[in-house]
């Protein structure tokens, strides 16, 4: 899917989007974002921030930094992060070319994204290259299953919803993580192996 095809596709789902995704949160993705938020520190980017639903568990004291590829997602972030009143710079990018220097963030946070991101290799690429040395990088994301039967029902799904949305169910982001020279020093699969979360770090 095309940068342009993407932005068209989260534009399209920007405003029912929290409504759909609080659903699967209590089912599915539960304690995810709360886990990111006791994880974040210093200077943070949150990579396809989307609508910011992350913005209320960050920790005082860290400076957010958030960028996303769809104008109307970004839009509703900015409106929560007013609400919230938190201090967030929210900016239109894409994950998979940056637009900060090396070495310039404490934490790198993409949450639930990863699996509708084109190249996702590329992208967690990027995420390496802007952390700081020592500075961790928290990925939370529906992944491929480890049971079979439940692998096999992702691989139909994705039938519909690569060409019609671009997500993926059964990508799995370690092997990338490993590969960017991030070293994991946390990670849990939930939910039959159909939920991950990795934090790994830059090594200084």
């Amino acid at each position: 899917m095309t940068e342009s095809k993407q932005r068209q596709v989260w534009d399209r789902l920007a405003p029912t989007y929290d409504k759909q995704i609080a659903f699967f949160e209590r089912i599915w993705f539960g304690g995810g974002r709360e886990w990111i938020g006791a994880r974040a520190t210093g200077a943070v980017l949150e990579v396809a921030i989307g609508t910011g639903r992350n913005l209320s568990y960050y920790p005082a004291g860290v400076q957010i930094t958030g960028v996303e590829i769809s104008p109307a997602m970004l839009d509703l972030a900015r409106r929560r992060a007013a609400e919230l009143g938190v201090a967030a710079k929210l900016i239109e990018g894409d994950a998979e070319e940056l637009g900060f220097a090396d070495n310039t963030f404490d934490t790198v946070v993409c949450a639930l994204s990863l699996c509708s991101i084109p190249d996702s290799a590329k992208a967690v690429r990027e995420m390496a290259r802007v952390l700081k040395p020592g500075g961790k990088l928290l990925l939370l994301d529906h992944i491929g299953s480890t049971w079979p039967p439940i692998y096999a029902v992702q691989w139909l799904l994705e039938r519909l919803t690569i060409p019609h949305a671009g997500e993926h169910f059964t990508r799995r982001q370690l092997a990338l993580v490993e590969a960017a020279g991030l070293r994991v020093t946390e990670r849990a699969r939930l939910k039959a192996g159909t939920i991950e979360r990795i934090c790994a770090v830059k090594p200084s």
